[in-house]
């Protein structure tokens, strides 16, 4: 099974070490780093962060990027692929994601690898030329990239040169077997927020869902999740993005056939939905109200009727403690995705110190014990897709609260 990366610092190595991982290394994997655990910071902004869908680039003022930069000159040679360039020019994602890569390598303190930077300028085409020069100078493994279309060009680039992919869309249909997802999918939350209430003892969960991509894919994976765990789905309404009003109502007159309403609904929206719950007489002081990662913003967490309300997310002090170390090094915040190159990268790295010529088969990289790194566990699947370890957080008094931490392994259920 893949080791842990080893950093410089000896502090690190002992604490790995004191964990069990030294000493079962066929097992289990770590990324010693940041601080083992999750994240989530302004999730609606990025594809990394809590059931965030692909981001649109906006531009930089960083000097123009390099399009063949070469982080390291080792042996083993590792393609990342990030937009280094957008439709407005240098993009500051493809910049932060780069930094975090140079970070990682700094961090690892490795002299054995090489880290091939390939510009995707942010369109499918480029990714796969990306994708393609990476191979052509040796790349063992790919990367990136981050947007879903790219994902599914560049890894159609990678199965035929055989070589394994782990990118950074939250795409679920950009992933397939060797191309595997490091990301924050919608379903994972979906999933842990159900399981949740169900624990809680809730039978019966309504749904107000909105008529856009990322609530059809919540929706699906709700009802997924409630047959999974034996939850009754009385009724699901769906409204107009900006108009739940006639939806809402509704729900109000079904009051009685359930005890918790899921509502997969983005941050700024949440306003007027929440005018039309008080309006209803729907609180989570009445009816157990649950959504996602998206809620993880300070407009959503003062809303009136959301006050008891509970969303699934990453925990913040892994990339806190990331996104200090980076700004203390680039003198700049870092964008939320950044950690999903970050652990990436020491992943690769570390793989490549341990596991010889399987570094990068499917037995090692999908594992089922997983890998601990900056934005906590997580674990690839066979089919591309990834698991995640969530924390279930609670509103209230305008914050929020973890009631049910996020797990630290794959051995139980973290509630």
């Amino acid at each position: 099974m893949p080791v842990f990366i080893a950093l410089a610092r000896a502090r690190a190595w002992r604490s790995a070490w004191s964990a069990g991982w030294g000493a079962s290394v066929v097992k289990r994997a770590a990324l010693v780093g940041c601080a083992a655990a999750l994240a989530a910071c302004h999730p609606g902004n990025l594809p990394g962060a809590p059931g965030a869908r692909d981001l649109k680039l906006s531009g930089s003022t960083d000097a123009a990027p390099a399009e063949n930069e070469a982080i390291g000159n080792g042996a083993v040679k590792i393609g990342l692929i990030v937009p280094l360039t957008g439709p407005s020019g240098p993009s500051s994602v493809g910049a932060s994601l780069r930094n975090a890569a140079k970070l990682a390598y700094a961090d690892s303190g490795a002299n054995d690898v090489t880290i091939l930077v390939k510009d995707d300028r942010s369109t499918p085409a480029g990714a796969a030329a990306a994708t393609q020069a990476a191979i052509n100078e040796g790349a063992e493994i790919i990367l990136g990239p981050v947007f879903g279309a790219g994902v599914k060009e560049a890894s159609r680039v990678a199965r035929a040169a055989n070589k394994p992919m782990i990118a950074f869309s939250t795409d679920a249909s950009a992933a397939t077997r060797g191309s595997y997802l490091l990301s924050f999918p919608v379903e994972g939350y979906v999933d842990r927020g159900v399981n949740f209430a169900s624990q809680r003892g809730k039978k019966s969960i309504a749904a107000l869902v909105p008529e856009n991509d990322y609530g059809t894919v919540a929706m699906a994976q709700f009802q997924q999740s409630a047959a999974n765990y034996g939850v009754r789905v009385p009724v699901i309404e769906r409204y107009k993005p900006g108009a739940p009003a006639d939806s809402v109502k509704r729900l109000a007159a079904a009051r009685d056939q359930f005890d918790a309403l899921f509502i997969p609904e983005q941050a700024e929206a949440m306003t007027a939905v929440s005018k039309e719950l008080v309006a209803n007489g729907i609180d989570s002081k009445k009816v157990q109200i649950f959504g996602t990662g998206l809620w993880n913003d300070a407009r959503t967490l003062s809303l009136p009727a959301l006050q008891g309300a509970w969303f699934t997310a990453p925990e913040n002090a892994g990339f806190n403690a990331f996104a200090q170390r980076y700004k203390a090094k680039y003198g700049a915040d870092p964008a939320r995705v950044a950690t999903l190159a970050y652990d990436a990268v020491s992943l690769a790295i570390a793989l490549s110190r341990s596991q010889g010529s399987q570094r990068y088969s499917e037995n090692v990289l999908t594992n089922p014990s997983g890998f601990n790194g900056a934005d906590g566990v997580f674990r690839f699947r066979s089919d591309g897709g990834n698991d995640r370890g969530l924390s279930v957080l609670e509103i209230g008094g305008g914050a929020a609260k973890i009631i049910s931490p996020a797990p630290r392994n794959f051995t139980g259920n973290g509630a």
